[in-house]
């Protein structure tokens, strides 16, 4: 095991066919799994007829993967490095898959989730074990203290629900937190349309820039300051019906979209 990794292996059997149960059907169905370890999820997915490319970045568990465990298979493909740059490639390669998963490590979870949905690849059903605070942030509604760009970045295209909660048992070594699996599907629509989709997601890094600042202060200090200056973002705020006082978690998913809407109209002039 590599420390710098944050590795925690889920050992448990019943989770592990708990979390692939929320997959499912996986018959033919093509899975990508983020982080598999020694490959104790990636072999249920296997032996329910996945076909599955896995992405490791340790190369002792990926000489495992390769030469002992799954080597063989000819439904396991293994990419080697960081998923976080081979999972672009590999996107922009194949593609995209019908699911995709994995036990993510504490210390990189928020950011290889937040990698897949900033690029938009619109998986159809995702299932990550994540710490149970990371999961609660991405389950949040509006005027939750939880409420954050995380949020709306997640739920934008998916229903996204907390599934259940991990035992620290399950897991060698044993994390010093709480663990839980969160179930991400693709919505029919999503709720920003494509054209929206750069402005909105400006807009939601702005105004939760600094969480105790309103969202007055927050847009003036941020990128779109800098591209409206003061009186854009006075006018901004005027045209959208958001009260310049209110601080980010305050606003409704309407509020974020009214903002998004007249910013992407101020750059099309």
């Amino acid at each position: 095991m590599t420390k710098k990794f944050g590795q925690n292996f889920l050992l448990s059997r019943p989770v592990r066919e708990r979390i692939v149960s929320l997959l499912e059907p996986l018959e033919n169905t093509t899975v990508w799994e983020v982080g598999p370890g020694i490959g104790s999820l990636t072999a249920l997915l296997l032996e329910r007829g996945a076909v599955v490319t896995a992405f490791e970045i340790d190369h002792g568990f990926c000489r495992i993967l390769r030469e002992h465990a799954f080597g063989e298979d000819p439904a396991f493909h293994l990419v080697e490095g960081d998923a976080l740059k081979t999972l672009p490639a590999t996107f922009y390669q194949n593609a995209a898959p019908e699911r995709i998963c994995g036990n993510l490590p504490y210390n990189v979870g928020s950011v290889v989730i937040a990698k897949i949905l900033e690029e938009g690849y619109r998986i159809p059903q995702m299932v990550f074990t994540l710490q149970k605070e990371v999961v609660d942030r991405l389950c949040a509604s509006p005027g939750s203290k939880l409420w954050s760009s995380f949020s709306l970045l997640a739920q934008m295209d998916y229903e996204v629900t907390q599934s259940f909660v991990i035992n620290a048992g399950a897991f060698f070594p044993t994390p010093n937190v709480t663990s839980s699996v969160v179930h991400f599907t693709l919505r029919e629509e999503s709720l920003v349309k494509d054209e929206l989709r750069a402005s909105f997601l400006l807009v939601i890094r702005d105004l939760f820039a600094q969480r105790r600042k309103t969202v007055r202060n927050n847009l003036l200090a941020g990128k779109i300051g800098a591209l409206l200056g003061k009186e854009g973002v006075v006018s901004m705020l005027e045209d959208s019906s958001v009260e310049p006082s209110l601080r980010a978690e305050a606003l409704s998913w309407s509020q974020f979209l009214a903002l998004s809407e007249i910013l992407s109209s101020y750059q099309a002039r």
